[in-house]
C-alpha cells in the first residue's frame, strides 16, 4: 500500500489479495461521502489508469474513482506473470474487487464504469450481480466484436472513396476480406486489423497511438517502464480474452437488466461503433437508462472531449442521486 502526498484527500495505489493474486488499485478522490465508482479498462489488457491525468480530476469531485489494473494487464501482470486470464476467472476477480471496495468506503453498493472491453465485462457483470451496481455507465459499449469489425470497416472504405484517397484503398483493398463471417484473433486477424485501425485512425475514426499518447503516459506518476512491458505483452497475456471476444454477442443476453444503465458515446467512434450500442440501446429495458452522445469523441471518448465528458457524468449522478446508499 502507498499513500501519496497532493491535494486530493484520497489519493492511493495499493495491492490487494484478490482470486489467489495481489492486483493493483489506483484511488483517486476528493471525499469519502462521494458514490465509489470502479473504472473497468480495455484491451483486453490496455489499462487506463496511466491516463488519469488526461480527464480524471473533475470527476474526483462527484465520485472517488478507483482503477484496476485486471489480471493479465498492466502492474498486476508484473507482479503475477503467467497468471493468464479467462472471463470467468475475471467476473469472479471482479467481484472481489467490488466486495473488497464496499468494505473499504463503507458503501452498499458500487458505480460501474466500463470502457470498450471494460463495457463487455461490466456488462456481464451486472447481469450475473445487479445487486452489487449502484448503476452502470458503458463508454465506447461494446455490443457484437464482428458487427463492430463489419460497420467500422464499411465506414473507413466510405470515407475514402469520398475523398478520393486512392493510396488509402489500394491499402484497404490489399486487406483482403474483412472481418470476415467469423472473427478469430489469430496472426493474420491480427494484422489485417492493425492495417484497418491505422486507415480509421487517419480518418479520426479509432484510437491513433502517437506522440501525445506516450506523453500522457510518461507524464502519470505512477508511471513505471515496466508498464510498458506489460504492455507489449497484451496478446500472450489476454489470448484466451480475445477468443471470446471474438465471440462475444451482447444480445445473447438478456436486454432487462435489473439497474439502471447509462451509455456515454462519441459521435465519432467507430471503432466501437456508436451506432451499434445506440441501436442496442433502444432494446434495453432497466429502471432507469439515459444515453450521451458526445460531439467530437472518438473511442477514447473522455479524452477527446473531457469537459462534455464530465458534464455527462454530472448529469448521471444528479440523476441517481444517493442511490448507491451507504452500509
Amino acid at each position: 500500500m502507498k499513500k501519496k502526498k497532493g491535494r486530493r484527500p484520497i489519493c492511493l495505489e495499493e495491492y490487494v489479495p484478490i482470486n489467489g493474486i495481489h492486483q493493483f488499485l489506483y484511488h483517486l478522490g476528493t471525499s469519502r461521502e462521494n458514490p465509489v465508482m470502479l473504472f473497468l479498462h480495455g484491451g483486453p489488457g490496455s489499462v487506463e489508469s496511466l491516463f488519469t491525468g488526461a480527464f480524471q480530476e473533475k470527476w474526483e469531485e462527484i465520485y472517488t474513482v478507483v482503477h484496476w489494473d485486471q489480471r493479465g494487464a498492466g502492474k498486476t501482470w508484473t507482479r503475477n506473470p503467467g497468471r493468464f486470464p479467462t472471463i470467468d476467472l475475471l467476473l469472479q476477480d471482479l467481484y472481489e474487487v467490488v466486495q473488497y471496495l464496499k468494505g473499504a468506503y463503507g458503501k452498499r453498493k458500487i458505480v460501474i464504469l466500463g470502457h470498450s472491453w471494460g463495457s463487455v465485462l461490466g456488462s456481464l457483470f451486472i447481469c450475473q450481480h445487479p445487486e452489487e451496481a449502484a448503476y452502470y455507465i458503458g463508454v465506447g459499449q461494446v455490443v457484437n466484436m464482428l458487427e463492430n469489425e463489419q460497420v467500422g470497416y464499411n465506414k473507413v472504405k466510405e470515407m475514402i472513396v469520398q475523398a478520393g484517397d486512392q493510396r488509402s484503398l489500394r491499402k484497404l483493398e490489399s486487406i483482403g476480406e474483412y472481418p470476415g463471417n467469423h472473427i478469430v484473433f489469430n496472426r493474420e486477424f491480427l494484422k489485417k486489423c492493425e492495417k484497418v485501425r491505422k486507415l480509421q485512425g487517419k480518418y479520426q475514426l479509432a484510437v491513433k497511438i502517437d506522440l501525445g499518447i506516450w506523453i500522457t503516459i510518461l507524464k502519470s506518476p505512477i508511471f513505471q517502464f515496466s508498464d510498458i512491458l506489460a504492455f507489449r505483452q497484451i496478446f500472450k497475456a489476454n489470448a484466451q480474452l480475445h477468443r471470446f471476444l471474438g465471440e462475444f454477442n451482447l444480445r445473447a443476453e438478456s436486454a432487462a437488466y435489473q439497474v439502471p444503465v447509462y451509455y456515454i458515446l462519441g459521435e465519432n467512434d467507430w471503432q466501437a461503433p456508436y451506432i451499434v450500442a445506440q441501436q442496442y440501446f433502444d432494446e434495453i429495458e432497466a429502471p432507469h437508462k439515459g444515453i450521451f452522445m458526445i460531439a467530437g469523441a472518438g473511442h477514447m471518448t473522455m479524452m477527446d472531449q473531457p469537459e462534455r465528458f464530465y458534464e455527462a457524468l454530472h448529469q448521471i449522478n444528479g440523476i441517481e442521486g444517493n442511490a448507491f446508499g451507504s452500509r
